[in-house]
């Protein structure tokens, strides 16, 4: 708890909270029982596996295998190897399920959510290696990962024998079609001493770590990494104007947390946190966003950057749509400052999504600032995008963003960008529009 790695958790008394119902001791499963309660604290946004960049799931494994070596050594085990025991807060992973841990039986010898975390971590991973499966659509619809049997289908005959196929797919593959007819297979075989038990349970975390080692994303190329540095359409003297307009911005509105939409590789992220948010940097290519976490993550920043897909965000899913709220749901009227720069135009052409309609949605998430890039169709970029159907969007004038956006926001400061059909606005939430 000390370090960060656990869920920090304090007992109360239960007089503090009066209406609660507490379990009925005097039924014989409590036998010898006591009732307590314990408070967490609050993580700042929660975040979901599905939402993660590999790194994250490989970064939240290494912590799930860390926490249960440790607790090991104190004489508990952890019943549970999932990723959604794990959130985020910024880039660091935290542990937040304090139930999993349960006291180890002194000569058990298995660590039982050994095969919950190769289908949760290891095989996903994996696939997203192997098969450029993103970890969102695996992890999204199978909340308890993949089956074995799952990816040695999608796997070619030489995959199957090249590792780390063997151990974590080709194998357990073949011994699964074998039907046991003793269920006696499944009882747990103690060991004959303490020290005999512990080690063997420490030789299979430790085997689970070179597994996960093995899967370690290496970090990947899209269209969208290095773009600041090798293809937009700025200057070096244009990009410098524009880091002085935003860091004015923060200066001035000086946000506690801030949600940068179409985050890329986090430049506007970064400085923001150097200006003292806290940022959740949202972006749909998850070669950007785990970018971002690696960076993040080294140098200690304040920043959770998620796989998001702002025209199609994450819904609410689990059981009756209620074990993992939307993300829009989770952000509205979460953030001191939404940020959009050099976003708008991709979601007003490729996706077609109405002006009026994205500047309500950022009203929605802002508490009360908007800093805000507006892009012309005269612009390279929208030419780009555009594809020569630029007669659709000749409304998209400046002056019809300006007149958009009042409905909902008053104008702070503006700044049209030397030599680019840009401008960049910092807007005040109207009262009226929450």
């Amino acid at each position: 708890m000390e370090s960060g790695k656990l869920v920090r958790t304090v007992p109360v008394s239960p007089h503090e909270f009066p209406d609660l119902e507490l379990p009925n001791l005097d039924h014989p499963d409590f036998v010898g029982e006591t009732a307590r309660l314990f408070e967490h604290e609050r993580i700042p946004f929660p975040s979901y596996p599905y939402e993660w960049p590999p790194e994250m799931l490989y970064s939240a494994g290494a912590l799930t295998l860390e926490l249960a070596q440790g607790a090991l050594e104190e004489g508990f085990g952890l019943k549970d190897a999932t990723p959604y025991n794990v959130l985020f807060r910024g880039s660091q992973p935290v542990f937040v399920d304090l139930p999993s841990f349960e006291r180890r039986g002194p000569l058990d010898t298995t660590w039982m959510a050994y095969a919950q975390f190769v289908r949760t971590f290891l095989l996903p991973l994996l696939a997203n290696r192997e098969f450029g499966l993103p970890i969102g659509s695996v992890l999204a619809g199978n909340r308890d990962g993949l089956e074995p049997e799952t990816v040695y289908r999608w796997a070619g005959f030489g995959q199957r024998l090249r590792a780390p196929f063997p151990s974590l797919v080709t194998i357990p593959n073949w011994l699964g079609r074998r039907k046991p007819k003793d269920l006696a297979i499944y009882q747990r075989k103690p060991a004959a001493s303490e020290e005999q038990a512990q080690f063997l349970v420490n030789g299979m975390l430790k085997h689970s770590g070179r597994q996960l080692k093995a899967l370690r994303p290496p970090g990947g190329e899209s269209a969208w990494t290095g773009y600041l540095d090798r293809k937009s359409v700025y200057t070096a003297e244009q990009l410098a104007q524009k880091e002085a307009f935003v860091a004015e911005a923060l200066a001035f509105a000086k946000p506690g947390n801030v949600l940068d939409v179409g985050a890329n590789e986090g430049h506007f992220s970064f400085l923001a946190a150097k200006y003292g948010a806290s940022v959740v940097a949202i972006d749909s290519d998850p070669a950007v966003a785990g970018a971002i976490w690696r960076k993040a993550s080294e140098a200690g920043f304040d920043i959770l950057p998620l796989v998001i897909d702002f025209t199609r965000p994450s819904p609410a899913i689990g059981w009756r749509n209620q074990e993992c709220a939307s993300f829009l749901d989770r952000s509205k009227n979460r953030f001191d400052m939404v940020m959009m720069l050099a976003v708008i135009h991709h979601m007003l052409i490729t996706e077609r999504i109405p002006l009026e309609d994205l500047l309500a949605l950022a009203a929605e998430l802002t508490r009360e600032y908007l800093l805000i890039e507006f892009v012309a169709p005269e612009d390279p970029m929208f030419q780009r995008i555009v594809r020569g159907r630029g007669g659709l969007y000749s409304h998209l004038t400046t002056s019809r963003f300006e007149a958009a956006a009042k409905a909902r926001f008053e104008l702070v400061k503006s700044k049209e960008m030397d030599g680019l059909h840009r401008c960049l606005y910092l807007f005040r939430k109207r009262p009226s529009a929450n």
